[in-house]
């Protein structure tokens, strides 16, 4: 369905039956679609631009065709060796992490565990852990502009994905927002907490416990569970 005028003529039932198939599922976004796409009208109607750019498009798919089976093939590969790690039980047990987040936080640490004397040690190096700059009278917090990437990002990421799975990281987000804190700022906030977590488990060969972290925020008189108290929804 590459021709603009052939899609507007199709009928809905056809045009939902192509969004499906490409994993669009949302009735909300697939009604927007087909508005969206009755109401559109082209940019151009030079029959030269669109055969070339239309051209195009089946190139660039013919493609990525190989590329998408490669990464499906390196998918299977790390799937596979990182049941053999023998941490990686430690990582899956993190809510939210399932096979992406647990691979990825299993490459981030590692198997060296005197790499990082202490966990500030780790909140630094991976870029998580604000850093204070001072100018004169003035001071100031950012965050860290120079890091591996990859450890931040699988921390942030990981960090994001456990809001709907851990019932005090989702309230410890909220509790950031209701600050006054951004998406990403909040997230940076929860990542902090989760590699302190995280470094603890690792260092003691222990995975990861709900229940028990909760007894420890309990036992130390945490504020989060003033405002879970206070804000049970």
């Amino acid at each position: 369905m590459a021709d603009p005028d052939a899609a507007q003529k199709a009928r809905p039932a056809t045009l939902l039956k192509f969004f499906r198939a490409h994993h669009s599922v949302r009735a909300a976004t697939n009604e927007k679609r087909l508005t969206e796409l009755k109401t559109a009208v082209a940019l151009t109607t030079d029959g030269a631009v669109l055969n070339a750019s239309i051209l195009l498009v089946k190139v660039l798919v013919s493609q990525l065709r190989p590329v998408l089976t490669a990464i499906a093939e390196y998918d299977r590969h790390i799937e596979a060796l990182c049941q053999t790690h023998a941490d990686y039980e430690l990582f899956a047990s993190l809510p939210g992490a399932g096979s992406v987040y647990a691979a990825r936080l299993t490459a981030a640490l590692g198997t060296d565990r005197t790499r990082w004397q202490t966990v500030d040690e780790l909140l630094r190096f991976s870029g998580i852990a604000p850093t204070l700059e001072r100018s004169g009278k003035q001071t100031w917090i950012r965050w860290r502009y120079f890091c591996p990437k990859f450890l931040r990002q699988s921390f942030h990421e990981y960090a994001a994905e456990s809001v709907p799975h851990s019932f005090w990281a989702k309230a410890y987000y909220n509790m950031q927002r209701l600050k006054g804190k951004g998406h990403h700022a909040a997230v940076r906030a929860l990542a902090f907490n989760w590699i302190r977590i995280i470094w603890k488990c690792w260092q003691t060969r222990t995975p990861y416990n709900e229940l028990i972290y909760l007894a420890s925020l309990r036992k130390s008189g945490s504020p989060l569970l003033n405002f879970i108290a206070d804000h049970p929804a």
